[in-house]
C-alpha cells in the first residue's frame, strides 16, 4: 500500500513507543517494596512483585465495570491486597502514586527519539492512547501537539471518535491522518474504519512479520520500526 496525502500523524504509547510489559513490571516492583516497608502484613498475600499483577488482573475479573479503567483498577487491587493483609487500607492512595510514578519511568525504543524528532518537525503528532501514560512525565512530550486518552475524551480505541477527535485536534481530514500503533484491532483496523491511514508497527521477528501480514488486510503499510516509517512518508533520503 502507498501513502495518501499526509498532513498529520497520531500515535499509539505503549508498546509502540516503548514496552508496557516492561513498564508495568518496574512499577510492581516499586510497589512491592513500598507496600513490604509501609504495609508489611501485605507480605502473606502479595509475597512477590507478580503476585501485585495477579491480584490486578483476579480483581479486574471481578469488576468488569472497570474494565478500562487503569487507574481505579489498580487502586481497587491495592486496596484489595491491603484489607486481606489486615493493614491500613488508607495507604492506597499512597500507594498508588508510587505505582504511578514509577510506571511512567519507560525505556523508549530506540528507534523512537530520532524518528519523532525527526517527524514533528514535518507534521503536527497526536499521541492517542487508552492507557494511562502521561507524555510530560515519560518524556518526548516536547513532539506531541496534544495527547488523547481515552479515560479524559469518553472513547477508547477501536472507536471512531477517539480518531476523529485526533484530527479535529490538529484541524486536518480524517483521510489526511496517518495513526501508527502496534495492535492490529485497536490501531489499525480501528484507525481504517474511522477513515483515517494506517501503519501497523509490528516489532516481532522477519518471519512473524510475513506471517502477520499474509493475514492483515492491505489497505494500510507495515513497518518494524519507525525509521521505517520516516521513509515510508519522506522518501528514500529520509532518517
Amino acid at each position: 500500500m502507498r501513502l495518501g496525502k499526509l498532513s498529520a500523524i497520531s500515535f499509539d504509547l505503549d508498546d509502540t513507543l516503548w514496552s508496557f510489559k516492561a513498564a508495568v513490571e518496574q512499577a510492581e516492583a516499586a510497589l512491592h517494596a513500598w507496600l513490604l516497608e509501609q504495609a508489611p502484613l501485605t507480605a502473606s498475600v502479595v509475597p512477590t512483585a507478580q503476585a501485585l499483577g495477579r491480584i490486578r488482573d483476579e480483581y479486574e475479573r471481578s469488576r468488569p465495570d472497570l474494565v478500562g479503567d487503569f487507574r481505579a483498577l489498580r487502586i481497587g487491587s491495592i486496596r484489595l491486597a491491603l484489607e486481606t493483609a489486615n493493614e491500613d487500607a488508607s495507604l492506597v492512595d499512597d500507594a498508588y502514586e508510587v505505582f504511578y510514578a514509577a510506571r511512567q519511568r519507560v525505556q523508549f525504543y530506540d528507534d523512537v527519539m530520532p524518528a519523532l524528532q525527526w517527524l514533528s518537525a514535518r507534521f503536527p503528532l497526536v499521541a492517542v492512547t487508552n492507557g494511562n501514560a502521561d507524555l510530560r512525565m515519560t518524556g518526548g512530550s516536547e513532539y506531541f501537539r496534544t495527547t488523547l486518552s481515552a479515560s479524559a475524551v469518553g472513547f477508547a480505541k477501536p472507536a471512531a471518535e477517539i480518531f476523529h477527535i485526533a484530527a479535529r485536534a490538529v484541524d486536518v481530514a480524517p483521510a489526511e491522518m496517518l495513526h501508527v500503533g502496534d495492535d492490529y484491532d485497536l490501531d489499525v483496523a480501528g484507525a481504517l474504519n474511522a477513515g483515517l491511514q494506517a501503519a501497523w508497527l509490528f516489532r516481532g521477528t522477519l518471519r512473524e512479520r510475513e506471517l502477520a501480514v499474509q493475514h492483515s488486510l492491505s489497505r494500510h503499510i507495515t513497518i518494524s520500526d519507525l525509521s521505517m516509517l520516516c521513509r515510508a512518508v519522506g522518501g528514500p533520503d529520509s532518517l
